[in-house]
């Protein structure tokens, strides 16, 4: 059986047009299609980062601004669909699969877990078994490693050289912008930072926030750090979905009253 996908709207096909009604016809063609994916995440990306492969500044233009959502598999999704779109060659850096049998566990066999169950595993607050990077993406520290070079959890950094066993990169916040440090090949403690959860935003400052609800808030609190982390009204851009994944215009705010008692 073959599957035959279509790709465009015969009835807006209009070849003698002018190019004006041509071009409106095309990006209305594009909305329908995108509404038939039903898929939120090219909207509040465009939204966010629409100048991104146009900018002059990028670090400034990255600094300013990034995606906030509650869960780290919609994180996940969103930073892969933008690194997609950035340009140059992507990097795979992978973490060790492999058990190390010691007293403590020497019980254990390595054929009790398989390599495919090892790759598959997710730990708070550590990278995924593979590590997606190219030049100029910007990634987040997952916990201290010097304090006192402004290597802390949540710094935010920006690519710059991609080797074999280290990754240079560019200090955006703290106390020390500007900086330039290398990551030596342990296991990375940085992921991608396009967007990040709303945990992990905390202290962050960002003149343009999108806050992606396709799925809600789901602790105390959540959606206040989230808004408040943008500078302005105007540079907060929501999206908020149900279960299907179609907009909604509500969402859920979660508030223990009784704190405040």
């Amino acid at each position: 059986m073959t599957v035959l996908k279509l790709t465009e709207n015969m009835r807006l096909k209009l070849p003698h047009s002018e190019a004006s009604t041509r071009l409106a016809i095309s990006n209305f063609s594009k909305w329908l299609l995108e509404i038939g994916r039903s898929d939120p995440i090219p909207d509040i990306v465009a939204e966010i980062y629409g100048q991104l492969l146009s900018t002059e500044n990028m670090s400034t233009y990255l600094v300013e601004r990034a995606i906030l959502a509650p869960h780290n598999d919609t994180v996940a999704a969103i930073n892969n669909y933008v690194l997609g779109l950035f340009p140059g060659e992507e990097v795979s850096y992978f973490s060790s699969d492999s058990l190390e049998i010691d007293a403590k566990n020497q019980h254990v066999e390595e054929g009790d877990y398989t390599v495919e169950f090892l790759n598959s595993l997710k730990i708070g607050n550590f990278p995924k078994h593979e590590l997606k990077l190219k030049l100029g993406c910007p990634v987040i520290l997952l916990r201290n490693l010097d304090q006192s070079t402004g290597l802390c959890n949540g710094t935010r950094m920006i690519v710059k050289r991609l080797g074999k066993w280290f990754v240079e990169v560019q200090i955006l916040t703290g106390t020390h912008v500007g900086d330039t440090v290398f990551l030596p090949r342990l296991q990375y403690p940085i992921a991608l930072s396009y967007a990040m959860t709303i945990n992990k935003s905390q202290g962050q400052t960002l003149n343009h926030v999108g806050i992606c609800l396709q799925r809600q808030v789901f602790s105390h609190g959540q959606l206040y750090v989230a808004m408040s982390r943008v500078t302005s009204e105007r540079g907060l851009k929501i999206l908020c979905c149900d279960s299907q994944g179609k907009p909604v215009k509500t969402m859920q705010n979660i508030v223990f009253t009784e704190i405040f008692e």
